[in-house]
């Protein structure tokens, strides 16, 4: 047997023993008091996924998902996936760097001890992260948290369990941001005897603590922000890891926007009444390719103006030339261009009967936003010269719209 079999069966042996202790109960429990599921922890019930680590010390075991599930299926099936770093002979604390995925580059020689306990709302930049957080204006406030700086990461007092939820961690890889959300994952002390050939193997793990959380986790209630405030500004630090990471395309960071709960974000940065995605425009004089801005924001006068984004990361600098000749590169005129179209389809009076008819709202002589770029991309004074020749364009940053939301809630 290979030592991925070893582990995948380990796993096996490990969550089987685990269900007849703990999840078995949970459902047992539920079902004889015939309790609401809207009222029990479905997240642990019935999670996406499970990832289950093998260290030197410690097995953890992180549920992935939705925690704020109000239901869970009577058949427990969820994919699990195992990961052995038995083999690279880390220490906890480079095990904990492991799952996470960053290495710490504290410079002090403080690591973050965790006993017997569970932690909630940890936020654990690198210092790098942490740099990378400042630059973007992520705003520390948003929600209640623990955090730690300049450390050199996470570290388990052997034979100890350790449990963590909604705990976040950042940091900087090549100008990114890059972010690691922990939902829930319980670390749980073992030992393990690796066979000699012809050998059964041994693990010998302790499962008391499940009989002792069992009940206590069935109700627990993942942590929620209480009111406007803290309900939101946590999603406009989601959409600023979003535009800080260069993975993501223009239609994750516009259909993350696009989103019910997300189209706040919008409303209060272009003072909107309404937000309209993907809303297709078809030429009704012209045989033209149909046009589709990715939004249209409505006024309170009924009419609605238009918003299109592109990425956050300029390929080449914004503004070219010298001498008095200076002007936008093709890239930024390209997408100007683009938003040009748009404002002639709204010329043609069969158009907007047509867009009004069918959409409900007005469109006439819109004012068009393109979201494109960074703020240091737009320092220097000859930008605000050279957009003032463009009617009814506007060009802001993401930072523009981000600090324009976030000072409407300090009013």
């Amino acid at each position: 047997m290979d030592n991925k079999e070893i582990y995948e069966n380990l796993a096996f042996q490990l969550l089987s023993s685990l269900s007849k202790v703990y999840w078995q109960k949970m459902y047992s429990y539920i079902k004889e008091n015939n309790i609401n599921h809207k009222d029990v922890n479905c997240f642990l019930l019935n999670p996406e996924s499970m990832v289950i680590y093998f260290g030197q010390k410690f097995i953890a075991i992180e549920y992935c998902g939705n925690p704020y599930k109000t239901s869970f299926e009577t058949v427990f099936q969820y994919e699990v996936m195992v990961r052995d770093f038995t083999r690279e002979k880390l220490t906890t604390k480079q095990f904990i760097e492991k799952i996470i995925g960053f290495r710490y580059d504290g410079t002090s020689d403080f690591s973050i001890p965790l006993f017997s306990d569970i932690y909630e709302d940890l936020i654990i930049p690198t210092n790098a992260g942490m740099d990378k957080l400042i630059d973007l204006k992520w705003n520390f406030t948003a929600q209640s948290s623990v955090m730690s700086l300049n450390s050199t990461g996470l570290d388990i007092t052997d034979n100890h369990f350790v449990r963590l939820i909604n705990c976040r961690f950042f940091d900087e890889q090549k100008g990114d941001l890059k972010t690691r959300i922990i939902k829930w994952i319980d670390f749980l002390p073992y030992y393990y005897n690796e066979p000699d050939e012809g050998e059964f193997d041994e693990m010998i793990i302790n499962l008391d603590i499940y009989d002792r959380l069992w009940y206590q986790d069935i109700f627990y209630e993942y942590p929620k922000p209480n009111d406007f405030k803290f309900s939101k500004l946590p999603q406009i630090n989601r959409f600023i890891e979003f535009f800080g990471d260069s993975n993501y395309s223009e239609p994750e960071i516009t259909s993350f926007l696009a989103r019910d709960e997300n189209k706040f974000i919008l409303n209060m940065g272009f003072m909107g009444t309404g937000i309209y995605d993907e809303v297709l425009c078809e030429w009704q004089s012209e045989k033209k390719d149909n046009i589709k801005p990715d939004f249209f924001i409505l006024r309170a006068n009924g009419y609605a103006d238009i918003i299109e984004f592109k990425l956050p990361r300029m390929k080449s600098k914004l503004i070219v030339g010298k001498n008095n000749r200076e002007h936008f590169n093709s890239e930024l005129n390209t997408y100007i261009a683009q938003t040009r179209v748009y404002a002639t389809y709204f010329d043609d009076p069969n158009n907007r009967k047509w867009f009004e008819d069918r959409y409900g709202f007005k469109v006439y002589k819109p004012k068009r936003y393109l979201v494109i770029g960074r703020r240091n991309d737009f320092q220097s004074d000859e930008w605000i010269e050279i957009k003032a020749d463009y009617n009814n364009l506007e060009i802001i940053t993401y930072d523009d719209l981000v600090d324009t939301v976030i000072s409407q809630f300090y009013q």
